[in-house]
């Protein structure tokens, strides 16, 4: 039988079902990766199974995310991830050390293993051949216990790439040109692998660029084969023995067809505020600009830092732009400080922040309200720079150097006529500035056991929740419409990040980018029946933080409806025990009204009796009809009230 990358894996680590589209399947976890924004629970729940010790390969806790100390819960949050690591048997990645998803690539990453990560970019290793996987925080903590990944068998997209890419275009806007076809809803229920001899000029972390954003189309993740630009890769971090090389059958076939010439490709610029928004970047010129950013895990390579260098190099940045650079790691700022490009970069007005993810969720870097920033960051979500009245784009490290050197948006291809700037012919080391001492190895397990985890007080318990009840009569209290993201639902930013581990004040900032109002109103409801919320398509697209799921079901949401649900958080939503159903008929979305009350009789049997059931809306004496898609397994964690009191509970 001949087989795709893909296939390949996937056949080597099934437990259980059967690789056909639809079908649930149970994968063998060999690599986990937590950050600070999502680890913190990640931590408390392995805590909250008992866990004696990580039962994984490879199981890495990054801090990465929120390393603005503004105050000392941030500091807190750090100290007890260090401490839950030497308890249970983790690696711990010091702040600073860098972004999870390049730094775990440069450290870690193995051909053919699969990885799951509490973050929604975690598909980025892909671009090294493994089958790596964003999900909610509790599902991460199962695989750390050795338990299996269960999810539906996706389709394989098979992307057939030509050509190559032409001068002043990278691998940005291959996935720009890919978002533009299909919109962030494309790669819904898909894995995407890319192939074909188009592979041939593009190296691991241009790979990476490519597989990190495939999030942005919704797919359950990206893949490459691992070739020779994965050998190279892993060579020059002095892990060619790690290389395993996979490719797939000659023959092998896609359940969908996709190709691209590389060649044909301009630079593309998503336009506010979101990630399908695309425009070329020559429709758009002229468009002032007063904050650049370079960095984070959309475009964490080295050659795109080198890039932006080569082009500001001798040159002044606009004096309108605030001209910054966030480095993905502390190998690859050593690397641009050996070549000198850290110079060029500070003499050309460069702001150089530290080696995380910063600006790219929120943590400081906020832009003025009325001002355009341009960014090489995955996501432009409304308010998620930290700014409500953002207007954020996304583009290529050359689309965003030259445009801070002009103050406007600039297509690079006309900078040799601008500012007589030709392409820059990069020279990159082929050999690393490994560095491995802010890695701090697991202990071994006899001293792991004597660890006590250090808890400040801003760490509150995981909430208990009761089960599923017999009758559901709850009012409508928010109504929303297509492709509400996570960020919306509990968004990131200075202001929320540092309670990341404190549900109940987490909870006061749920849902207010849509509505202020939301937190106090089900506050006042939780005591009782609690409430329903109403979305449109594609409901909680983006991160897979599971806080989007925790802090409204704390607040008392029992029942989500909605046309069609995002991968990830639908499963999160199923571990903390909230309902999520499907309109049969996408037009009775426009029937139900904020302020309905509707009825579910005998919810837990009609839960259990199979995937449709009637939802009765008493304000105005109709019934709709709905499915929730669970499998049986889904079925017993949302009647028990969430994962944890179903595995208490058996």
């Amino acid at each position: 039988m001949t087989r795709n990358v893909a296939q390949k894996i996937i056949a080597a680590h099934l437990i259980s079902g059967s690789m056909e589209p639809g079908e649930e399947i149970a994968l063998a976890i060999d690599h986990t990766l937590t950050q600070d924004a999502t680890g913190t629970l990640v931590m408390q729940e392995l805590e909250a199974l008992g866990l004696e010790r990580a039962r994984t390969e490879v199981s890495v806790q990054y801090v990465d995310h929120n390393l603005l100390q503004t105050d000392e819960r941030n500091a807190e949050d750090h100290t007890f991830l260090h401490s839950a690591c030497s308890r249970y048997g983790l690696w711990f990645s010091k702040p600073g050390n860098g972004v999870s998803h390049p730094t775990h690539m440069q450290r870690f990453g193995v051909p053919g293993k699969t990885m799951v990560g509490s973050d929604s970019h975690t598909p980025a290793a892909g671009s090294l051949g493994m089958l790596a996987m964003g999900v909610g925080g509790l599902e991460v903590a199962m695989a750390i216990a050795g338990r299996p990944l269960y999810l539906r068998m996706p389709e394989i997209w098979g992307v057939r790439l030509t050509g190559s890419l032409p001068p002043w275009v990278s691998a940005k806007d291959v996935i720009l040109e890919m978002l533009r076809r299909h919109t962030v809803a494309g790669g819904v229920n898909r894995i995407i692998e890319y192939h074909g001899p188009g592979l041939e000029g593009l190296s691991a972390m241009d790979r990476h660029v490519i597989a990190n954003m495939g999030a942005e189309l919704g797919a359950t993740t990206t893949i490459f084969p691992a070739d020779e630009a994965v050998r190279e890769f892993l060579t020059a971090e002095e892990r060619a023995s790690d290389f395993v090389p996979i490719a797939a059958d000659e023959g092998a076939t896609y359940d969908v067809t996709e190709e691209i010439d590389l060649s044909s490709l301009v630079p593309l610029i998503a336009k506010p505020s979101a990630p399908d928004n695309i425009a070329e970047v020559s429709e758009v010129q002229g468009t002032e600009v007063s904050q650049v950013v370079i960095g984070s895990s959309a475009n964490p390579g080295l050659r795109d830092f080198a890039v932006a260098a080569a082009m500001v190099r001798g040159r002044q940045t606009h004096d309108a732009v605030s001209f910054d650079v966030n480095p993905s790691s502390r190998e690859i700022f050593a690397d641009l400080t050996k070549m000198g490009a850290t110079f060029d970069l500070i003499s050309a007005g460069a702001r150089i922040h530290q080696a995380g993810c910063m600006g790219c969720i929120g943590m400081g870097q906020a832009p003025a309200v009325g001002q355009n920033s341009l960014r090489t960051f995955p996501r432009n979500f409304p308010g998620r720079s930290g700014t409500k009245e953002d207007s954020v784009w996304l583009c290529s490290p050359e689309t965003a150097a030259a445009s801070a050197l002009t103050g406007v948006i600039t297509d690079p291809r006309e900078l040799a006529e601008k500012l007589d700037l030709d392409w820059p012919r990069l020279e990159l080391p082929a050999r690393a500035s490994v560095n491995t001492d802010m890695l701090v190895p697991p202990l071994p397990a006899e001293e792991a056991t004597r660890v006590e985890l250090v808890k400040g007080p801003n760490i509150s318990a995981l909430p208990d929740f009761p089960p599923l009840p017999e009758r559901i009569e709850a009012p409508v209290l928010l109504k929303v419409g297509d492709n509400i993201s996570t960020d919306e639902i509990s968004p990131a930013g200075a202001r929320a990040l540092p309670y990341r581990s404190n549900i109940p004040k987490l909870a006061e900032f749920t849902f207010i980018p849509v509505d202020e109002t939301y937190p106090k109103r089900a506050a006042e409801l939780a005591g009782g029946s609690g409430h329903i919320v109403i979305g449109g398509e594609n409901y909680g697209q983006g991160s897979s933080r599971e806080h989007a799921a925790i802090t409204p079901r704390h607040l008392g949401l029992r029942v989500v409806i909605a046309k069609s649900f995002a991968r990830i958080h639908w499963q999160n939503l199923a571990n903390f025990g909230i309902l999520a159903l499907e309109f049969l008929d996408a037009a009775d979305y426009d029937r139900i009204g904020a302020g309905d009350k509707l009825v579910l009789e005998a919810a837990r049997e009609a839960v259990r009796a199979g995937d449709e059931l009637t939802m009765h809306n008493v304000s105005r004496s109709e019934s709709y009809p709905l499915r929730h898609r669970l499998s049986q397994r889904q079925v017993d964690c949302v009647l028990a009230g969430g994962m944890i009191p179903l595995l208490a509970g058996s």
